[in-house]
């Protein structure tokens, strides 16, 4: 007989999207994965299945970390929004109000808002850093504090995809005085009991899921020879992708770091705190998070966040091109994405949440008042990349 792959509930409301997931993970086109959705309250789904590594050889369990990625992102402007809530921190403020140092070679007048919206023109770094040194956190943000920004900043949207964690993160220590991985297991994930974490202790090694990233995508040498077709050829969305491929903000803020499986995977990389990209969890987890941002931003007797702070911090506060994201239209929020041409994340609709680089997508839903999360282990390429994800949240709605 097959071996059972896929664990866990589906309400039977959602059969056809607990179908889905389910072929997802039996067919083997995604190794090992989760699906989560709280919907007004309630968990109606909370699924796992298929393998923690490329071999084959562990399970997926119930508790399973994986990396997520940019989902993090999320988490941290989350952290960031209870921190404006609270009035200790001032988005128009200069960045260098909080973080003297910060305030140099061009980037005294950058402030706060520039910063979480992807406009601070800091998506990477001017030097040459130091492989195998994530845990090191002051490095990261002396070199960011010192360096001169790559364009007047606001001027332009380029995804800050590694140096926003560093930069994000930085505020909230000065602020508060704890790392924003302290910072979410005090105030979020422990009163909450999300099972998530930015920054692993030894004791979590075992629970997480080995990351299978591509060597190379195909579909990435298709866009790099957008730079050599004539203009009046181009749709206008190519010519933007045309045009940010030859300014070059992309190789800049998506380093190697990003697929290296021997980076991800490493016990350095998960102990470190990369609020950009390398927070662990489960869906379940996230899709609380969201469903208690989209419930009124309580939940028994504790309070996320006010209705009103959501509702700012999702707002469209910039919109691309996107010089980092292939001159693509995305828009993004207060550090959250609220439209995302490659997945189901739309203002129009109420979503606002992240994606992650390896196929991950994480929302919440306003109108619905629902939280949604797909993580998953294998990495596809770039036009297949949210393959899964968006099929499943696809067949969630219908059912809506």
């Amino acid at each position: 007989m097959p071996r059972n792959l896929v664990f866990g509930f589906c309400d039977p409301r959602f059969k056809k999207v607990g179908d889905l997931f389910t072929r997802s993970v039996e067919s083997g086109y995604e190794v090992g994965a989760t699906l989560a959705v709280e919907y007004r309250g309630e968990m109606v789904i909370n699924l796992w299945g298929g393998y923690q590594d490329a071999a084959k050889t562990r399970l997926w369990q119930e508790d399973t970390l994986v990396n997520v990625f940019s989902v993090t992102k999320g988490i941290v402007a989350t952290c960031i929004a209870r921190l404006v809530e609270e009035k200790r921190l001032d988005i128009y403020q200069p960045v260098s109000h909080y973080w003297p140092e910060y305030g140099c070679n061009g980037k005294e007048n950058t402030t706060v808002y520039d910063l979480l919206c992807h406009r601070a023109a800091m998506f990477g770094f001017q030097e040459q850093v130091p492989e195998d040194q994530w845990q090191n956190w002051s490095l990261f943000t002396e070199l960011l504090a010192k360096q001169a920004p790559y364009r007047s900043p606001g001027e332009s949207q380029s995804y800050h995809a590694l140096t926003f964690g560093w930069l994000a993160g930085e505020l909230i220590r000065r602020i508060d005085g704890r790392s924003v991985g302290q910072y979410f297991k005090d105030e979020i994930a422990d009163p909450l009991a999300l099972d998530f974490k930015i920054g692993l202790a030894l004791s979590d090694m075992d629970r997480c899921a080995d990351m299978i990233m591509m060597t190379k995508d195909n579909s990435t040498s298709l866009l790099s020879a957008l730079a050599y077709v004539p203009d009046f050829l181009l749709s206008k969305t190519l010519s933007a992708m045309r045009a940010a491929l030859v300014v070059g903000d992309n190789k800049i803020a998506f380093t190697n770091v990003l697929t290296a499986a021997d980076t991800v995977n490493s016990t350095s990389w998960r102990l470190a705190e990369v609020p950009a990209a390398n927070g662990h969890g489960t869906a379940a987890s996230l899709a609380a998070f969201y469903g208690v941002l989209t419930n009124g931003g309580r939940r028994d007797n504790y309070h996320l966040l006010k209705p009103e702070t959501l509702a700012f911090a999702t707002q469209i506060h910039s919109h691309g091109p996107d010089g980092s994201l292939f001159g693509l239209p995305y828009k993004f929020g207060l550090g959250y994405m609220v439209d995302s041409p490659m997945t189901a994340i739309s203002s129009d609709k109420g979503r606002f949440g992240h994606s992650g680089i390896g196929g991950e997508m994480t929302f919440g839903d306003k109108q619905k008042g629902l939280g949604f999360a797909f993580l998953n282990n294998q990495q596809h390429g770039m036009t297949n990349l949210y393959k899964t994800a968006n099929q499943l949240s696809s067949a969630l709605y219908k059912l809506l």
